[in-house]
């Protein structure tokens, strides 16, 4: 997909980070590990935790209502609420649907979208295609994770890793030259078993066994893992430009998906980007999954260092296998 007169555009971001804060202190307490592994191997110092009392639906509606009052807009202003999410609040109904309902608005479609950590990326190219075919002309897109639910927290390789959190964009048509430019995305599912929740689906209903055995919890080849995030990342950042007919030194910021720092790092490498212009919050709340790239893109924007004009490249990977990349001009 190339550079284009018709785009979409990020009315608004909103994101929503739970209050507790779960340090590499605290986990030395509660597996065997230690702040020096954990920094060294991750980047990661801490990260954020919901409470007990909050669902993946609470986190996503405080992005959506933050999103929603930085565009002056009321629930009833969208025309479709799209979440992007790995851990629902139940398997049905969508946990889109539990947001519109706590929005309190009624009869606009609702539904969810997984593709692991990539799922945001995924429903920004579906929201393109619903609005720019005049299907519908506002969207809520929400990435939210509880990612705290689902980790094992006696598995020190995968629990340092996961945090909670939200974000939002409004989604509409865009009447300037800022927007969307181009995406690239991609999947190769004979993957899948190098990271996955192995039980709570058809494959292994849940059961006093799966309980036992500790299969609903996530399940990752962290080796393997890297090795194609490092390849997929940034042959899809390079792609995603090379379709929007732009070359990697024209790239002001890239948001990369905050798995790991030393993925970070070489994406940007590939990207040949000096490290200011690498977006970096993995330090502070680890692996949010789907909510890691909007907030960056917050952070980034109340920064005040992003321009009108400036070009932002969005790139993540995550389970199926799955990537993605998205070129947007600020």
């Amino acid at each position: 997909m190339s550079d284009r007169t018709r785009r979409i555009k990020i009315r608004s971001i909103g994101i929503y980070l739970p209050d507790r804060v779960l340090t590499n202190q605290d986990l030395e307490k509660m597996v065997e590990t230690s702040d020096e592994w954990i920094t060294t191997r991750t980047g990661i110092k801490e990260r954020r935790i919901a409470s007990d009392d909050q669902v993946t639906s609470d986190l996503g509606v405080a992005a959506a209502r933050m999103a929603l009052d930085r565009a002056g807009l009321k629930p009833g202003d969208l025309d479709l609420i799209l979440v992007a999410t790995n851990t629902p609040d139940t398997i049905f109904p969508a946990t889109a649907c539990w947001v519109q309902k706590k929005l309190e608005t009624r009869e606009m479609p609702a539904f969810d979208l997984q593709a692991g950590c990539t799922g945001f990326l995924y429903g920004l190219i579906v929201a393109e295609s619903l609005i720019l075919s005049g299907t519908c002309r506002r969207i809520l897109l929400v990435g939210v994770d509880v990612l705290s639910r689902i980790t094992n927290w006696q598995d020190r390789t995968t629990c340092v890793l996961f945090g909670d959190g939200a974000g939002a964009f409004i989604l509409e048509e865009s009447h300037d030259d800022s927007g969307l430019l181009s995406h690239f995305w991609g999947a190769d599912g004979s993957l899948g078993e190098l990271l996955l929740l192995p039980a709570g689906g058809t494959l292994h209903p849940t059961d006093e066994q799966t309980v036992r055995d500790r299969l609903h919890y996530i399940y990752m080849k962290g080796n393997d893992v890297f090795k194609h995030a490092v390849k997929r990342m940034g042959e899809s950042a390079l792609a995603a430009l090379k379709a929007a007919g732009l070359e990697k030194g024209q790239v002001d910021y890239l948001i990369p998906h905050q798995a790991n720092l030393r993925i970070i790092d070489a994406t940007g490498e590939r990207l040949g980007l000096d490290k200011e212009r690498v977006v970096v919050n993995v330090d502070r709340y680890g692996n949010m999954s789907v909510a890691t790239i909007p907030v960056a893109l917050y952070e980034l924007q109340e920064s005040g260092k992003l321009q009108p004009g400036e070009i932002i490249a969005m790139v993540a990977f995550g389970a199926g296998l799955t990537w993605a990349a998205a070129v947007y001009r600020w």
